[in-house]
């Protein structure tokens, strides 16, 4: 394993007065800042879509089997509007504005609003969001690699959790099945 050069002490405190006005965007900040913050914002608007799907199949799910899957529905709900939390933090850390405009949020989502009219399609629609996510989510962390660790890692933690109610999702197709 290659060892990164360390920087000497009155460097560091040097550069830490240079640019105070970009917050916690360092010297040492190697991304491409405008990248990021577009990627963020994506990310943003497909957790609050994520969120406002669920949250209509936890009020709308009817059915036998509905209780569990209107539980699980509510649960993730709430996960989704955590990372939407989380993402526009970051956001301001990188000197950015979170797009929050309702007229924005299905244009940036990765993943649609589909309404499913059973709680079959409903399932599906989650499950379907749910994928998309994992997938954009694993190319945004591999793109990010080294050059901003900060943002790889929320993403990685992100991305864990959309692994989980994938499976959720899928386990509760199959019993639906």
């Amino acid at each position: 394993m290659r060892e990164a050069p360390l920087t000497d002490i009155q460097t560091l405190r040097q550069r830490a007065r240079q640019n105070i006005d970009q917050g916690a965007v360092t010297e040492g900040y190697h991304a491409d800042r405008p990248t990021v913050l577009r990627l963020l914002n994506e990310a943003l608007a497909t957790e609050l879509v994520c969120y406002l799907r669920y949250k209509r199949h936890y009020h709308v799910a009817t059915g036998l089997k509905a209780s569990i899957a209107a539980g699980e529905f509510l649960e993730h709900a709430q996960q989704e509007l955590q990372h939407s939390d989380l993402l526009a933090e970051r956001i301001m850390q990188l000197g950015g504005e979170p797009d929050f405009d309702p007229q924005h949020l299905t244009q940036r989502s990765h993943a649609e609003y589909v309404a499913g009219s059973s709680l079959k399609e409903m399932v599906i629609e989650n499950l379907v969001a749910e994928r998309i996510a994992i997938d954009s989510y694993r190319e945004i962390v591999a793109y990010l690699g080294e050059a901003d660790p900060t943002t790889r890692r929320l993403f990685e933690e992100i991305l864990a959790q959309e692994e989980e109610h994938a499976d959720d999702m899928a386990d509760i197709l199959a019993d639906l099945k």
